[in-house]
């Protein structure tokens, strides 16, 4: 995949983010309400499923710096939960500076909810390994590698990758701002989705309409306040 760089990081992935329908007249799609919670049993409409996996580049200006994936691997039980059990990887880097960070999460297939986050983060020497188990029905989370127990800002908590999944499932306005508070963590609140362009991308598999958006989370981490990353 090839595009121009702007002195930015890019994650560059085709087809991972819908159009979806349009909004409604008078609609305030700058804070959207969060839709509403499906009937026990019934599966929450979203554009993925076991067996999405798309691969991408990572660019840093004009320079391509390394490649990554985000897949669906399944539908896997959480604690008599049915989730999709996704993963985002990033590997790569220059002049030594080298990157291979794995991320997965465990949505929820009726809330869209995280039940667990893992990070395996190698960077530099340095590794972060962090594991994170959500009951968002008690709001509260257990973070097992360090056995530290947490409260949940909401009952229907998001991390970082769940994140970028849910927001697939809503429709996206170019030029508009998306406003949410449902990131796992009190102090990453609120989350910024800027809805920034459509753009046309031509990789091998052929040509794809897509939508650039650039998450905004109140961290350090993947899409942390400060930095530019767009998807």
């Amino acid at each position: 995949m090839k595009r121009s760089g702007r002195g930015v990081l890019f994650l560059v992935i085709v087809g991972l983010i819908g159009v979806g329908p349009p909004s409604q007249p008078g609609q305030d799609v700058s804070d959207p309400p969060p839709p509403a919670r499906p009937m026990w049993g019934e599966v929450f409409p979203v554009p993925f499923g076991p067996g999405d996996c798309t691969e991408y580049q990572v660019k840093m200006g004009a320079f391509t710096v390394g490649a990554g994936h985000m897949e669906v691997h399944g539908l896997q039980p959480v604690r008599g939960h049915a989730t999709y059990h996704v993963s985002m990887g990033v590997q790569g880097g220059r002049l030594g500076l080298r990157v291979n960070n794995l991320y997965q999460s465990w949505i929820d297939i009726r809330s869209l909810a995280s039940r667990r986050f893992i990070q395996d983060q190698n960077e530099i020497r340095t590794r972060r390994y962090r594991h994170f188990e959500f009951y968002p029905e008690e709001r509260r989370y257990e973070r097992v590698d360090l056995v530290e127990n947490g409260d949940l800002p909401t009952d229907l908590p998001l991390d970082d990758i769940a994140f970028v999944y849910y927001v697939r499932s809503l429709p996206l306005e170019v030029g508009e701002t998306y406003t949410l508070d449902r990131y796992f963590r009190e102090s990453g609140n609120p989350v910024i989705i800027h809805v920034l362009r459509k753009e046309v991308v031509e990789v091998p598999a052929g040509t794809f309409n897509t939508i650039v958006v650039q998450p905004v989370i109140q961290t350090s981490g993947l899409f942390g306040d400060g930095g530019r990353a767009e998807v």
